[in-house]
């Protein structure tokens, strides 16, 4: 049993060492925090139950790694020094309760609260007032020499005091503060670098830390870093005080940057309650954080405590439930949405992160596997921030073994079998088949709606039975219902909505129980339907891409959907608004034989609206023109401002083309935007739009 344990042990130092080598030097880590601090954990309770197996090879022995050997070394005026770590409320006070036993100062001190921010952590010298050096980390005991870099990031003050009525900084000045990348900041930073297509970062730290490192200083000046300065590590010449809480005072008065969401509590569950507040609400914080710091106030009783082999007892970093770790992706399957969307998502080998265990997680789309080279059996980067769906960063590349195999996306869709569709210049793949089971709910929710065959009573909570019980397998199925179909479905209804909320108090049965007219109102309702307009039937068939208005003008152009299924491309290109990716999508629709077959049925129920319908003709001052909308407007919605053009006699349609007048611009705008420049189409605000329209 013991030679198993020492192996056990000898593992553990070996793969603590290569984790923190990936980490401090090579700014390269390939699993998380959280799995790293369980190595670690393990590591240390052996030697507290085997002292004597302690070598000084034990990554227990030193706070970090060496440097790298590509910088100047600077030897540290005092060790900088890791924090032991609480996992919760328990592990915090039973450190209290530790200290305590050595020192009856603990019992009344007060303590203080700071963020742990997900950085580098940095040394800065300043010798009479001035900015004279600067180093990471390093080991604790040396750090690397990036004082060139640290020049370029403009949090830092170059000279101090910032303000002349400032206390006199003393003559030797060494703090520690940690130098990140906010999250607003790192999301630009990885936008910019995606739309000049070059390669974008997975995380903030590993960023502020690659960038910090960097031998070339106009690489550093480029990235928007920034710091936090949160301890004084040496001093001469001047006097400093001796509470945390005044030093963060001190150093905001001398020009550093502090963090504004320190606090400070006479009683340590004061202060967890405080730090608590943060685990879920850490969303609010401008940085990446994997936790928050609890210091003992008294900087004297802190250093008296001394040290547990290499951390301090007078603090302690209360962890936040990771919410980024690593773990395998061992395959990627493919969901499809009710619009027909192809989504891909990770069939993970299962991880906990943040209390919750995660075996999928979305991969966003299939342009995003692509760019990131996301392969089957990579060990990935895996986030959950909050409630939303755990999502896959991207892939830990020095992790691979050579064995991970390329992913291709499917070119069946896997609900039905039928062939997927991808449009030129959209990240969407489709499945376009109107009998697509995965779809079934959502097109027949869409069918039966407002703006489409507008049937009155056929809620979600029905369309949910008849799809749930078989009744229909594709909206021309609905003309086929029976009262006594409908009778079943309503009575259906009536029983989940009994067992979703049973009366409080036993119900009296009725002398004469009226009868249900709800079923020959829905007959009645269907039946009515057939006589919708044709546009109305278009916008029902849910083709990818045609909406209201190019439905009507689908409808006055052609006037009948035997007409509609023979056009060419060539044809619906003549028509204002219609693109050739729509084009495509509307000839492909009434190609497919599934779509035929619904055609048929619909044809035989007798839903078939015909007659060419003449296109509204009306008088006004933008009459002939063209317009398409973009973005929120300053008062007009989006209905609005179709009312608004409509009733001047413009058009408003969907998709910019060379044939359409104005573009209307505002705020957030979309693609539109930037294909209406390219086309050379002129762009107007409301204010523009109002005075054509003579306003």
């Amino acid at each position: 049993m013991a030679d198993k344990l020492l192996t056990r042990y000898e593992e553990l130092k070996a793969q603590v060492n290569f984790h923190n080598y990936r980490y401090h030097v090579l700014d390269a880590p390939i699993i998380s925090d959280l799995e790293y601090d369980r190595l670690l954990n393990e590591l240390k309770k052996i030697e507290t139950d085997r002292p004597d197996w302690i070598t000084p090879d034990s990554p227990t022995q030193r706070a970090g790694a060496r440097p790298a050997d590509r910088f100047e070394k600077i030897r540290h005026p005092a060790a900088i020094l890791s924090l032991a770590n609480a996992f919760g409320a328990d592990d915090a006070r039973a450190w209290f309760e530790r200290v305590k036993k050595l020192d009856d100062r603990v019992e009344k001190a007060r303590f203080v609260v700071e963020p742990k921010i997900d950085g580098l952590s940095i040394v800065l010298h300043y010798r009479d007032g001035l900015f004279a050096q600067g180093a990471t980390r390093g080991d604790g005991e040396v750090g690397e020499d990036i004082t060139s870099n640290l020049r370029t990031i403009r949090a830092i003050p170059l000279k101090i005091p910032v303000d002349a009525k400032g206390p006199t900084p003393p003559s030797n000045l060494v703090v520690r503060g940690e130098a990140f990348i906010p999250i607003k900041e790192f999301d630009e930073l990885n936008k910019k670098l995606e739309e000049a297509g070059e390669k974008t970062y997975l995380n903030p730290r590993n960023t502020a830390a690659g960038s910090l490192r960097q031998l070339d200083p106009q690489l550093t000046a480029s990235r928007p870093l920034t710091l936090l300065v949160y301890q004084i590590i040496h001093s001469e010449g001047g006097k400093v005080p001796t509470s945390q809480w005044e030093i963060l005072e001190y150093l905001k008065v001398l020009g550093f940057p502090v963090t504004d969401i320190a606090r400070r509590f006479n009683d340590l569950d004061s202060a967890i309650a405080y730090t608590e507040t943060f685990n879920e609400g850490r969303d609010v914080l401008p940085y990446e954080a994997d936790g928050m710091v609890i210091k003992i106030d008294d900087l004297t009783l802190a250093a008296d405590l001394g040290f547990v082999g290499k951390d301090p007892r007078g603090a302690i970093a209360f962890k936040f439930p990771a919410r980024e770790v690593t773990t395998t992706l061992n395959d990627i399957g493919v969901a499809v949405g009710r619009t027909g969307v192809l989504t891909p998502y990770a069939m993970l080998e299962p991880v906990e992160i943040g209390g919750v265990i995660v075996e999928r997680a979305t991969l966003h789309n299939f342009d995003f596997i692509a760019e990131k080279d996301i392969r089957v059996g990579d060990r990935v980067l895996v986030k959950r921030a909050g409630e939303v769906i755990p999502y896959v960063i991207g892939p830990v590349l020095d992790a691979r073994t050579g064995k991970e195999k390329t992913y291709k996306p499917p070119t069946k869709c896997p609900a039905c079998g039928q062939a997927v569709e991808h449009f030129e210049g959209e990240v969407a793949w489709y499945c376009v088949n109107a009998a697509c089971p995965a779809q079934l709910l959502r097109n027949v929710e869409h069918f039966v709606s407002r703006g489409a065959m507008d049937i009155e009573g056929l809620g979600t909570e029905l369309v949910k039975i008849l799809v749930e019980s078989n009744l229909v397998s594709d909206v021309a199925d609905l003309f086929t219902l029976t009262i006594k179909d409908l009778s079943v479905i309503n009575e259906e209804l009536n029983r989940r909505r009994r067992e979703k909320n049973p009366p409080k108090t036993p119900v009296k049965a009725a002398a004469k129980k009226a009868p249900d007219k709800r079923p020959e109102k829905l007959f009645n309702a269907i039946s009515k339907a057939k006589t919708q307009p044709l546009h109305r039937l278009i916008i029902g068939l849910g083709i990818h891409g045609v909406g209201e208005v190019m439905a009507k003008d689908l409808s006055a152009t052609f006037g009948g959907l035997d007409k509609l299924a023979e056009v060419s491309i060539d044809d619906l290109m003549n028509i204002e608004g219609v693109g050739p990716n729509i084009a495509e999508s509307i000839v492909d629709w009434f190609s497919r034989p599934s779509s035929k077959q619904l055609l048929g049925k619909l044809k035989k129920a007798g839903v078939w609206p015909s007659g060419k319908q003449k296109a509204s003709q009306s008088s006004g001052k933008l009459s002939g023109l063209t317009f398409v909308v973009t973005g929120a407007l300053p008062t007009l919605s989006r209905d609005g401002v179709k009312e608004f053009i409509e009733s001047h006699g413009g058009k408003a349609i969907d998709s910019v083309s060379k044939k359409t007048s104005y573009l209307v611009l505002g705020e957030n705008p979309g693609s539109k935007f930037e294909r209406a420049k390219s086309l050379g189409v002129k762009v107007i605000d409301e204010a523009e739009l109002r005075k054509l329209a003579g306003g």
